[in-house]
């Protein structure tokens, strides 16, 4: 007797029902996989949705992103706390001064790619933009360029239009500034910029 004859014979003993179709039988198995698998997707959509809702919350509580972070502030250096909005492109710093008043700088914009598409700036071009020097210009008629720790007294520097040239470097960082006197100044990392490319 072949193996083909004893396997008819073990199994001519077991019948299918008259009801009995294939199809249903693989329709009702999918049908149950599928029940199953929507179940999952259904609760995972549900964690989901719950999480989210907790730091929609947590945003909308806060207003953005707000941070506690060191600042330089006319040579000294400052905690203040800033408030950050990348959806508009703004920042917000508030300090307060040794004399006691509080203070807020607020700053932003936008960024322009290579293409002309415009964006807000992001955090990482917010503090970049920070990190630069500054003029003051003091109520005795002094002019101050303030950079970290550094205070240089550019009042009798300016030329016979009012100019002045100042070259600012520390830490590796180098910035070219073109300061008015009546009030203005632009700063470059490669070349003076011009005087008419400002206010």
């Amino acid at each position: 007797m072949t193996n083909k004859e004893k396997y008819k014979q073990a199994f001519s003993v077991l019948h299918t029902s008259d009801n009995f179709s294939p199809e249903v039988e693989i329709m009702a198995k999918l049908n149950k996989k599928h029940n199953i698998i929507k179940g999952i997707v259904a609760a995972c959509a549900a964690i989901a949705a719950v999480g989210g809702l907790g730091t929609t919350a947590y945003a909308a509580n806060v207003g953005g992103i707000q941070r506690q972070i060191q600042i330089w502030v006319q040579g000294d250096q400052t905690t203040a706390t800033m408030e950050i909005d990348e959806s508009e492109g703004t920042y917000s710093i508030s300090y307060t001064t040794e004399a006691g008043e509080e203070r807020t700088i607020q700053g932003g914009g936008i960024a322009i790619d290579a293409f002309g598409n415009e964006r807000s700036v992001n955090e990482e071009e917010m503090l970049e933009h920070m990190d630069m020097p500054e003029v003051d210009y003091l109520d005795d008629g002094r002019i101050i360029v303030y950079y970290h720790s550094q205070a240089i007294d550019i009042t009798d520097k300016f030329d016979n239009n009012d100019i002045c040239y100042t070259h600012v470097s520390e830490g590796g960082k180098e910035f070219y500034m073109t300061i008015k006197k009546n009030g203005g100044y632009g700063i470059d990392t490669v070349k003076y910029p011009k005087a008419t490319d400002f206010n």
